[in-house]
């Protein structure tokens, strides 16, 4: 019998928990109080995805590079991640997952945000869910303004969120074998395979192939 204190739930957040897209919300705030925002942050992802994949990088990876970020403060995008996520994001989290998080707490499990929407946000929305820890992308020391880079990021993204959850599990004396992993994607579906439990949600497309073929529960959570 596994002792619910070794058990973690394992969450993605846009598209799983949450009905939106948490970083698109902020970068679109950035650029409406900052209209400028949008030609230069449209220039500088345009010139990182280019960059991103003359050096090799899969057309997934590249597209998620932070340029439309490029010139904002971490201060600034804290500030803005807090705000959106108590006044707008907290409606698009789905009564599904605020009733699957509940029943967590309820078992006893820890709850870990796992995902690769920048820090601010994910922190914030982390806060918003009641989650026990968050990994969302960015340095571990966040001052001055953003060059659109990721360079000495961790980035929990794909196959990066992997050693991501079994650093946590480490960590926190967790069985990976009875935790639980939930995800949106098949770029999710990297960290849902190292858990005992993994389960789709809004699955389209290959995770929806895999959900079926590994006999994966699947679950709608749409606001």
């Amino acid at each position: 019998m596994v002792m619910a204190a070794s058990v973690a739930a394992y969450f993605d957040l846009d598209g799983t928990l949450l009905d939106a897209s948490s970083e698109k919300t902020l970068a679109a705030e950035l650029g409406k109080r900052r209209p400028w925002r949008i030609p230069v942050g449209a220039v500088s992802w345009t010139l990182g995805f280019v960059g991103n994949l003359l050096r090799g990088r899969a057309v997934y990876d590249a597209a998620r590079n932070r340029g439309h970020f490029s010139f904002a403060s971490w201060k600034v995008l804290d500030a803005y991640s807090q705000r959106l996520a108590k006044e707008k994001l907290a409606q698009r989290v789905t009564d599904e997952a605020k009733a699957k998080l509940e029943w967590h707490r309820e078992q006893g499990h820890r709850l870990v945000l796992v995902t690769a929407t920048i820090a601010p946000m994910a922190e914030a929305m982390g806060e918003v869910l009641g989650m026990d820890t968050v990994y969302g992308c960015g340095p571990a020391v966040r001052e001055g303004v953003l060059s659109g880079s990721e360079r000495g990021w961790s980035v929990p993204r794909r196959k990066g969120k992997v050693p991501v959850v079994q650093a946590d599990a480490l960590e926190h004396g967790h069985d990976l074998s009875a935790c639980y992993g939930y995800g949106n994607t098949h770029a999710d579906s990297w960290f849902m395979r190292i858990t005992g439990h993994p389960v789709a949600i809004n699955a389209e497309g290959p995770l929806r192939r895999l959900a079926d073929e590994e006999g994966w529960p699947s679950h709608e959570w749409r606001i």
